[in-house]
């Protein structure tokens, strides 16, 4: 068992949202949201980061706070695509063995969630880390936007095995259900194929890009993390972004 060596953390951002136009340039105590998350990133402290952007106007405020930014084309039809566009221009000499992926709009992420998925990878049949936290809200646990994670968690240990991913409420009978966090650590390889799939039958009807993997008999271990940090979508999640900070 042992980790990979040299990794780098991937933010793939975009300009084209619907119910936040702008998205990652909304300003939040005074700097724009994707700053925040690089930052997030960097605190982890776990090696390279770069945004991944869609747009030049994302790459100049990067650049202005001190980060590292590449241009991607905008039209890439998913965050992993993007990921890994950047990754072959950013490192052609494939240095980078493993790949940290970051949602672009996770302003208030933990740098502890981060390490938590990234320290999966140190079993060597785990091809995907990503983390889960225990919902406590009713109203989430029927909610399709919370995507659940229905893991099997091994005894008396904060991580196990993802079994499936679903929008649906599930497990059903009594017990807890798992709020799955969009946070991805890649083994190079396994990004590599991952991208060479089709899109898969199940991903297509949930709409969940981390069952193209399952269904392709790749391995995805869960952390169990404290904290889920929301997504900002919405005018509203915007203010509480900004109240948080």
């Amino acid at each position: 068992m042992h980790l990979p060596k040299n990794p780098i953390i991937l933010i793939p951002a975009r300009m084209s949202s619907v119910r936040l136009p702008n998205k990652p340039l909304a300003i939040i105590n005074g700097d724009p949201m994707i700053v925040h998350v690089w930052r997030r990133a960097v605190e982890a402290n776990l090696g390279r980061v770069v945004v991944a952007c869609g747009e030049d106007e994302i790459l100049k405020v990067i650049e202005k706070a001190g980060g590292e930014a590449v241009l991607t084309d905008p039209n890439e039809p998913s965050g992993s695509d993007r990921i890994f566009s950047a990754l072959q221009t950013l490192d052609p000499s494939r240095e980078h063995d493993a790949v940290i992926n970051i949602q672009g709009d996770l302003p208030v992420l933990e740098s502890s969630t981060i390490e938590s998925a990234w320290m999966l990878l140190a079993r060597n049949n785990v091809d995907i880390g990503t983390a889960a936290a225990l919902i406590t809200i009713h109203e989430e646990r029927h909610n399709p936007s919370v995507v659940k994670a229905i893991v099997a968690w091994e005894e008396n240990k904060p991580k196990g095995r993802a079994l499936y991913f679903t929008r649906a409420t599930a497990p059903s009978g009594e017990g807890p259900l798992f709020h799955h966090i969009g946070l991805y650590a890649y083994r190079r390889e396994a990004l590599e194929k991952f991208v060479t799939l089709p899109v898969s039958p199940l991903e297509q009807r949930e709409k969940l890009e981390q069952l193209r993997a399952l269904e392709n008999g790749m391995r995805i271990d869960v952390a169990l993390v404290d904290t889920v940090p929301f997504g900002v979508d919405t005018p509203e999640d915007l203010e509480r972004a900004r109240k948080l900070l």
